[in-house]
């Protein structure tokens, strides 16, 4: 497959950052499926100027409900794979991520096309003390879960997903669909074989001031989501440490 990549941006109710962040997609010289997760209608009014300004380069999927920022992630990416897209750059909308780096990871991906590209963030003084030390944890469990220290941060939505290998994997499990998709995704990925790639990527919280982060829902999915990963590392962990051994062997 050639590589053909394209950005797919979740949206829900980020009507004031979303126009920036096509904007800079574009600039880049990247398409752009932007998936509409059931926003309110001054959200959705704009995702559709945008779509019809910037047509064919800016797609637009509407889901008739909220499925969560995993869920709208999955259906893009489903669809783009579809119309014969390799490669998918995930960002967020609220406006935390650097567009400036899209073409080194852009770059990066055309390096390393069976790889998974991961930002490693560089936080500001934006960022909620109590989010940046809770992402330790989440890191020592991705850690144990995979019985390696190749995913540097599981966390961060800004990344590039090899397509083929990427749907294979979203056939194969029930992956959750909200706040846990974005861990949950690269270690079912690395279960699988895949190389890991990271760029460090400036993150900022966000210009809006507006999070969908439920801290006690998503905590409690993060939690059950770690459960299920370790259910599945201990019979997996044969075959991850066979793996882990012919590589050093191989070195």
């Amino acid at each position: 497959m050639d590589f053909r990549p394209i950005a797919v941006i979740p949206v829900y109710n980020h009507p004031d950052t979303i126009g920036l962040m096509v904007q800079g997609v574009l600039q880049a010289g990247l398409p752009c499926l932007l998936v509409d997760d059931g926003s309110e209608p001054r959200c959705a009014a704009v995702l559709q100027a945008l779509a019809a300004q910037h047509a064919p380069r800016v797609q637009l999927l509407r889901l008739a409900q909220n499925q969560g920022k995993g869920g709208a992630v999955m259906a893009g990416m489903r669809q783009v794979y579809a119309q014969g897209y390799s490669h998918v750059l995930q960002i967020d909308a609220d406006g935390q991520h650097a567009v400036a780096d899209i073409p080194v990871f852009v770059a990066l991906a055309s390096q390393h096309p069976q790889a998974m590209i991961c930002g490693a963030p560089v936080y500001d003084a934006s960022v909620p003390k109590g989010r940046l030390y809770g992402r330790y944890l989440t890191h020592v469990w991705v850690w144990i879960n995979t019985l390696s220290l190749e995913i540097r941060d599981s966390m961060c939505g800004y990344r590039i997903y090899p397509l083929p290998a990427t749907v294979a994997v979203l056939d194969s499990a029930a992956i959750g669909k909200r706040m846990d998709f974005d861990t949950e995704v690269l270690v079912r990925m690395h279960w699988q074989g895949m190389r890991f790639v990271t760029q460090r990527t400036a993150v900022t919280y966000p210009l809006d001031g507006l999070s969908h982060f439920q801290v006690w829902r998503d905590n409690l999915q993060i939690s059950g989501m770690h459960a299920r990963l370790f259910a599945g590392m201990l019979w997996r962990s044969p075959r991850l440490l066979a793996r882990k051994l012919v590589g050093r062997r191989g070195a």
